[in-house]
This record gives structure tokens, sequence and C-alpha cells, in this order.
């Protein structure tokens, strides 16, 4: 342990760990005895990297940065979680350009300068023995919006006045998400060259900044999500039209963030497994599906990609979504079962313990993302030991908060 950082250096495997709970530990009521490790509290080894348990943090956008740079806002909101027992958190999609961002208050990695804060917060999760990861995205033609509580006072679109880039959204084809969107400009070969060209770039940059794992946003309809999808698609060149056409983008863009990032380091795709849109009058193509989804991760297999984070939709507001709890594991479970050697995590409402246990437990999905329930619960991985009848290994600033099963002084 390192004497200059005694206050915060955790000791042993890190919070979030099952151990056997001590003699002492069982006398004072924080255990009823020996106890064994659940599925979801299994360790897990991807390349170099091994996370302490399953359970990971989603990425989601805060809104809370100025140029793309990180704040103190992001250093205390993801250490909370790397102190709280995470096994693997997961930044929030960072722009790999300026006019990638969702919203002028989005995280950025498209400069050197934006190094520093980051990989303050990569040691700040190491310090306490935690993975952590960073989503990098481009927003495509669902650019330049504005944050969700600043909509009602500027509307949904952010116009150059309040620091958006309308005329500088772009998108495979010029077609727009919904009929109150920007109007994307189609890109052009050398756009689509460049922007590649960013992801790699931003990938050297996680690196240096000592990011474990690197995910790809293929998701939501932005810009990667919109080349695979023929709703947002309607190219007559070499990336649109067939399957294998519509993948190129996503592929060679692999290819190029492989370039900058470790081979010994993981490297994740979101995917949208599906549009939940069929074949209509506003839509006579349908949406991309569960079967393409399946066939692209065979691909990208092949292309060093060890895990595809198994979302849905945004691609469309005709969209039909079957909401309900665990809706999008079917779909972590269709990639282990016909992917072989790629792992899959499961996400969406998942929303307890025992419900995230038995996703793994069942085997339908290597890793759980947990989203909106850990902004509720940032105690949700260390509440999660508990209600499994098991013992986790706690931050030792938060020992003496430890629940107890019965109350004694000694």
């Amino acid at each position: 342990m390192d004497s200059s950082n005694f206050y915060q250096e955790q000791q042993g495997t890190g919070p979030g760990t099952c151990v056997q709970p001590t003699a002492s530990e069982i006398k004072q009521g924080f255990a009823q005895g020996p106890t064994t490790t659940p599925s979801l509290f299994h360790p897990l080894k991807i390349r170099s990297t091994t996370l302490k348990n399953r359970i990971a943090m989603s990425p989601m956008c805060m809104y809370s940065s100025h140029d793309g740079f990180a704040t103190d806002f992001h250093l205390v909101h993801t250490g909370q979680y790397a102190l709280r027992g995470i096994g693997l958190i997961i930044m929030e999609a960072a722009a790999v350009a300026p006019e990638g961002r969702i919203t002028p208050n989005c995280l950025g990695i498209w400069k050197d300068e934006h190094i520093e804060k980051l990989e303050q917060i990569t040691r700040f999760a190491h310090t306490n023995h935690t993975s952590i990861g960073i989503q990098l995205a481009h927003a495509g033609r669902k650019a330049s919006t504005n944050a969700p509580w600043l909509i009602k006072v500027h509307g949904a679109n952010a116009r150059e006045e309040h620091g958006g880039w309308p005329n500088d959204v772009i998108g495979p084809s010029q077609v727009p998400f919904s009929d109150r969107s920007w109007m994307p400009n189609e890109m052009t070969m050398a756009q689509i060259t460049d922007i590649q060209r960013e992801f790699a770039n931003a990938a050297a940059r996680a690196r240096r900044a000592n990011f474990d794992v690197l995910e790809l946003h293929g998701a939501h309809g932005y810009l990667i999500h919109s080349f695979l999808s023929p709703i947002s698609n309607h190219r007559s060149d070499a990336y649109g039209g067939s399957f294998d056409n519509r993948i190129r983008f996503l592929v060679e863009t692999v290819r190029a963030v492989r370039t900058q990032w470790p081979m010994d380091r993981p490297l994740f795709v979101r995917l949208s497994m599906t549009d939940w849109v069929e074949p209509s009058q506003e839509i006579p193509t349908g949406g991309w599906t569960e079967e393409e989804s399946i066939a692209l991760a065979r691909v990208l297999a092949q292309e060093h990609v060890d895990l595809i984070d198994c979302s849905t939709s945004g691609s469309s507001p005709h969209q039909k979504i079957p909401l309900a709890p665990g809706y999008q594991v079917p779909f972590a479970h269709a990639v282990k079962r016909n992917v072989p050697g790629m792992l899959s995590a499961a996400v969406g409402l998942i929303a307890d313990a025992k419900q995230a246990n038995s996703v793994i437990e069942s085997g339908h999905a290597d890793l759980v993302f947990v989203g909106r329930a850990l902004l509720r619960e940032p105690n949700f991985a260390l509440d999660a030991a508990s209600q499994l009848d098991a013992f986790a290994q706690y931050p030792h600033q938060y020992e003496r908060g430890r629940s107890k099963t019965k109350h004694s002084f000694v």
C-alpha cells in the first residue's frame, strides 16, 4: 500500500469481492456464518482484465461537461461506484469529435487535453481495485440536441445560440430521426474515413488515460447504428444497401480502433439488437433485426471484439418496445448460444439482485449492466451481496455502516 495514499487505498481485492467473514465479523452480527459465492459475484477474466464480479455500470450520459472536458462532477459521480463494489464501470459516451456529441454538455475525448481529468478518474478507480472503461461514440443524426433539463427552456434541438451545430449534423443519408429533428448531411467518403480515424485517435487517448476496457457505441440510433439500420441508411455505395455494406462502417471502425487499443485489453461493442420496427407503409424496409445482429456478432468475433453489450431500439419513433423486467436478456442469451467465443452482456430493466444473479446463473449472459437502478441505489452491488446471502468486502471507510444480522458491542 502506498503510504501517501493510505486514506483511500483498499486492501485485498477491493469492495464488491465476496470473501469469507471472520469469526469476529460473525460474532458482531455482520454475517450469520460461512457463505458461498453467488454467480453474480464470480470474477470474469477478459484478456488481461479480471472483473471482481459480474455487475457493470451501464454508460449513462450526465450532460455535465464543457467543451467535452470531464469535471469534478465526473470524478465524484464515477468515484462513488468505484468505492461501492461495482465490478466494471463504463463511463458515459465520450464523443470522438465535437460534432459527435449528443448535446453541447456531453463528454468528449477528441483532444489530448481531455486526458488529464480522465486519467485522474481511472487512477481513483484503480486505487479502489475497480475496473473502468469508457464508451466511444458519435451521435450522428441525433447530435446537437439539448440536455433533458434544458428542453423546457430551449426546446429539444440545440441551436447555434445555445452551443449547437445544426448545420454540421451528419449521417449516412439525409434522413432525419423524426420530423422534429435536424436534417443530417449525407456523409462523404472522406468524412467516413475521417471519423474512423477519430475513433482510432480516441482509442489511443483512452489507452493513455489508463482505461481497462473500451466500448464502441453501436446502438440507440447514433452514428454507427444508423449505418446498420435500413431505416436511416439509404446509401447506394459500398456503405449502404446489402448487409455486408451496412456493417462495413462498424467493421472498419473496429479495425481502426484495434490499431490503437492494445490486444491485451478488452473491446466491447454495444448493439441495438433490434429496432423493434416491422415493415409498414411508413417504413417499408422495417428495421435492423436480431438475425442481422447475430450475423454481425459473428463477424465482430473475428475482429477481436470480446463482448456484445445487448441493448435495443433507437432508430425510429415508430418503434414498439415490449417493455418488461429483463426484456432484453433473450438477446444476450441469443449471442451466447449462436456466436462461439463471444461474451454477452444483458442490460435493461434489471433492477434487483436476485434478477441479476439469475441472468448469470442461468447462463443467459456473462455480465449484467445496471443503469438507472444504480442512480437510485449507488450501494446496489454491496447490498446485492447481502441479499444473496453472501459476504462482500466493503470499502474500509464504510465498514461501520455494514448491515448487521444482530447487534453486539463485542
